[in-house]
Parts: C-alpha cells; sequence; structure tokens
C-alpha cells in the first residue's frame, strides 16, 4: 500500500468543519477577554465611581492585566486557526512541516492548528 502524502478533499473537509467551530468559539471568547478589559459590556458606574480601597483597585488592575493576557493569547489561537484554514485551502494541512508526514488524525482533532507531528514536537524539547 502506498503511503498517504496528504489528507483526501473529505478528510480536509471534516477538519474545516472542526476548526470553523473552535474559531467561532474562539472569537466569541477574544470579544468577552476585550469587553471585560474595556467594560463595553456594562452601562455600570465601574469606571467612574470614586473608590478609596486601594486594595479594590489594585484587584481591579490585576483582573484587567489577566484579561488582557487572555485576550492576547486568545488572539494568537485564532490566527493559528486561519492560518490553518488556509493550509487547508492550499491542501497542505496536516503535513508535518518538520518530516514531511501526515500528521496524525488524533492529533489534529485534539490540536487542529498544529504543524509538527508528534515526534517532530517530542524532539524540539
Amino acid at each position: 500500500m502506498a503511503v498517504k502524502n496528504r489528507y483526501s478533499d473529505e478528510e480536509l473537509q471534516e477538519f474545516k468543519e472542526l476548526i470553523l467551530k473552535k474559531l467561532e468559539k474562539a472569537q466569541k471568547d477574544y470579544e468577552m477577554y476585550k469587553n471585560s478589559i474595556t467594560h463595553s459590556d456594562g452601562n455600570d458606574t465601574m469606571d467612574t465611581s470614586p473608590t478609596f480601597k486601594v486594595l479594590e483597585e489594585g484587584a481591579a488592575t490585576l483582573s484587567k492585566e489577566e484579561a488582557g493576557k487572555l485576550a492576547q493569547r486568545q488572539l494568537k489561537f485564532i490566527q493559528h486557526l486561519q492560518a490553518a484554514l488556509v493550509r487547508i485551502e492550499n491542501k497542505t494541512y496536516g503535513i508535518c512541516r518538520e518530516t514531511g508526514r501526515l500528521i496524525s488524525k488524533e492529533r489534529l482533532r485534539a490540536v487542529p492548528h498544529a504543524t509538527l507531528c508528534i515526534d517532530a514536537k517530542n524532539s524540539q524539547k
């Protein structure tokens, strides 16, 4: 039996649907994080009410910093998913960039934006 060097169009379509679902959720999460930083999702007095408790201000600042980090991480994830969609369109999706072999379906289902097979990923450590 010949070794497969790329996934079939049907398999690519399956991965595309998986990625689109993850992308939709990731974009919603990103908007949620962004809104929690800017408070644009509420109509409260959070930014205008005077507060005299330094600890509360510190906690609010820390919370904004954490939300900012989460938003940045989510944006990076979105970019990786979008790049995976481009690879699907180019029919290069699922090919390890180190070895040139197919990345296992199990790995791609768990990490749909993966560009390295398990062996290549483990050798990086």
